[in-house]
């Protein structure tokens, strides 16, 4: 009997846990199940909400722009070159005198001079004695050929008469002859020293621009050595480096505009062009007379031996050009917004040609991506994408685009 209540007892036990661990399953598995509806609900609800918020953001305009057309324009043409600054032409100055002695140095380099300047100056008491001597020289060969003439002209009147033999006539003459030689000789002589006086003072040959001195002062030179150089005149040529096709596109008398590395620019005149071409490079030379402007502030800017970029004007012809404000430089390319009739824009590629500076800013010429009659994005157009919808400040530019925009808006805020 015992045994019965026991087991009756334990089956009771058995029975109540199983129920109990029954209904906390069911419990939990309710729980996790509104849980999950829940979420549901939610995630739906949030991707709605993001839906609508993308649809409004497409709808609204994505900036506010000005816009233009492209214009047509008289733009110059012009060719790029790079080369050299040099000295139109160089002067060599140099010592005629032989063996003797710089006194006095009168200029320097840079020193600006004018022809028959003295630059220089030797020790002259040497050839002053010299020529003291050849003067007596030709103070005695004078003296001589008066006493030579006298008795000449005496043998000349005698010789008819027959006072003096034929012999001693013709001693007379010859002794005339022979001492109107002798004077001139005396007098070249006396010439030679002079000259040698004279090129004891180192005069400048022409106007120009000292650049380089190699006379010491108490030198002792020899004839025919380098004193000073000189650039003439102070004119400077601009040797431009063209190809062979590009050289064919200048003409002598042509203008240019040269620049130096400081920025300055100065006018040019093509004086050459070169026949030949350097066998290396295939390259010729364009010889351009440089023109310094009459402003004090501008001398000196360029300097022989300097190297400077320069373009050749050829002319003028029309092109088709934008603002630079309406290109963006995108990965290296240059790209425009055009904009569309549903008020939306379009990005568009441009091949790019030449820029010109004019009052009302800087302009690009359009080669090819863009017509004229299209509307473009001015300002404002480095902050759009492709597709974007924007809304224009400018109606009376555009008015179709204007209105365009303006219908596409009030149909969304409907």
């Amino acid at each position: 009997m015992f045994t019965q209540i026991s087991q009756h007892f334990s089956l009771h036990t058995v029975l109540r846990s199983s129920f109990w661990a029954t209904s906390s399953v069911l419990v939990l598995l309710a729980a996790l199940g509104s849980y999950s509806l829940s979420m549901a609900a939610d995630s739906s609800a949030s991707a709605q909400a993001n839906s609508s918020a993308a649809a409004n953001s497409k709808l609204k305009p994505a900036l506010t722009v000005t816009t233009t057309q492209p214009t047509i324009a008289d733009i110059p043409l012009r060719l790029a070159a790079n080369g050299n600054v040099q000295a139109w032409q160089e002067a060599i100055i140099g010592s005629e005198a032989n063996g003797l002695r710089i006194q006095e140095l009168h200029v320097n380099i840079g020193d600006v001079v004018q022809r028959g300047q003295l630059l220089a100056s030797f020790v002259s008491e040497t050839v002053q004695t010299d020529l003291a001597a050849a003067q007596a020289s030709v103070a005695e060969a004078a003296a001589n050929l008066a006493e030579a003439q006298a008795n000449a002209e005496r043998a000349r009147n005698l010789q008819n008469t027959g006072a003096l033999s034929a012999q001693q006539i013709g001693q007379y003459l010859s002794a005339e002859a022979t001492a109107k030689a002798r004077l001139d000789a005396t007098k070249a002589a006396l010439a030679a020293q002079q000259l040698r006086m004279k090129h004891t003072r180192v005069l400048a040959p022409d106007a120009g621009v000292i650049s380089a001195r190699t006379a010491t002062f108490g030198a002792v030179v020899q004839s025919g050595a380098e004193l000073f150089r000189m650039i003439r005149q102070g004119r400077l040529e601009w040797r431009a480096e063209l190809t062979a096709a590009e050289m064919a596109r200048i003409s002598n008398g042509g203008e240019a505009i040269v620049t130096a590395p400081g920025g300055a620019q100065w006018k040019g005149k093509v004086r050459m062009v070169a026949p030949v071409l350097d066998a290396q490079t295939r390259n010729g030379l364009v010889y351009v007379d440089l023109q310094p402007p009459k402003e004090a502030k501008a001398a000196g800017v360029f300097k022989p031996g300097m190297y400077a970029k320069g373009e050749f004007l050829l002319g003028h012809s029309a092109g088709l050009t934008i603002p630079q404000q309406a290109i963006v430089v995108r990965d290296g390319f240059s790209y425009v917004f055009r904009l569309n009739k549903d008020g939306k824009v379009t990005q568009v590629k441009l091949q790019t040609g030449r820029r010109v500076t004019q009052p009302q800013g800087e302009v690009v010429e359009v080669l090819s991506g863009l017509q004229a009659g299209q509307t473009v994005v001015v300002s404002g157009a480095g902050f759009l994408n492709d597709g974007d919808l924007v809304k224009v400040v400018n109606p009376a530019a555009d008015k179709p685009a204007a209105a365009a925009v303006a219908a596409t808006t009030a149909s969304t805020q409907k």
